[in-house]
């Protein structure tokens, strides 16, 4: 039987990348999976990168899960009123959130890397409000809205960070963004334990999104996981009994493999990494 059978869970931000692995490993451990977007149609990505939220439907559906796509615009909050009216109207209950959605700028493909473009003072103001406004703060509306929600159901919140947040060396927007998202997260969880709902912080290692995939000639992928990785550490997570015990933390994706004893699909352990190793 599959471990999430009963289980409603959202993924924000899934038409491509490590919200749609993650998507693609709830649906297949048996979530009903609605994902949010802003693609509808190949081409028409901001980042000009393959994929739509109907594409991560169909490839749901292909592994025998249960999605419904919705258009969202995350930095429009009458649009994710209206994604969890209809998550109320059709089920009613939601068991898993996965804050994913990010306005970040990790789609350099020159050879830059992503977190480092330059001194704070050249970049555009646009870059520090792209990573606040479609980075935590649709983290923030979104969990907002899920919360009454997850506290039927001794829910789980999950949102994706990065170690750029324990440095000071990888960008002043990014590194704030990330830690100011794994504060927010802890203090959810603190808010949250007493109706035994979870918040955790999730970090991958380098994943082979599609993004990194195009930039792949400049960086070191011997250590890379699939975006499926992150999904099955997820899905490990919403399905143990004692995950209260890990509210509030900050976890890393390849110590959740050797701990559950999950791999990638490629059938590889990716060997956990730290601050230090980025």
């Amino acid at each position: 039987m599959k471990p999430l059978i009963n289980s409603v869970a959202l993924v924000t931000g899934a038409s491509r990348g490590i919200g749609k692995g993650i998507a693609l490993s709830l649906g297949e451990a048996g979530a009903k999976v609605y994902i949010t977007g802003r693609t509808v149609n190949e081409g028409e990505s901001a980042s000009k990168l393959p994929g739509t939220i109907y594409q991560t439907a169909k490839e749901i559906t292909e592994v025998g899960g249960e999605c419904i796509p919705i258009q969202c615009d995350h930095r429009d909050d009458v649009q994710v009123e209206s994604v969890f009216d209809t998550i109320t109207q059709n089920d009613n209950r939601l068991n898993i959130l996965v804050n994913n959605v990010w306005g970040g700028y990790e789609h350099f493909t020159d050879g830059t890397e992503f977190w480092n473009e330059g001194e704070f003072w050249t970049q555009p103001s646009a870059r520090w409000d792209a990573m606040f406004q479609s980075g935590i703060r649709a983290h923030f509306i979104a969990s907002r809205l899920a919360a009454p929600l997850l506290v039927k159901n001794q829910g789980l919140i999950i949102t994706p960070s990065f170690f750029a947040a324990q440095r000071n060396d990888k960008g002043v927007a990014y590194g704030t963004a990330k830690a100011a998202t794994d504060h927010m997260i802890a203090c959810m969880a603190e808010e949250l334990r007493k109706y035994n709902v979870a918040a955790i912080s999730l970090y991958p290692g380098i994943v082979r999104t599609e993004a990194v995939m195009k930039a792949a000639e400049h960086i070191d992928l011997s250590n890379s996981e699939s975006p499926q990785f992150i999904g099955r550490a997820v899905v490990a997570l919403a399905c143990d009994k004692s995950i209260m015990k890990k509210s509030g933390k900050k976890l890393v994706v390849a110590d959740l493999g050797e701990y559950y004893g999950f791999r990638d699909i490629d059938g590889k352990q990716p060997r956990p990494i730290s601050a230090d190793d980025i």
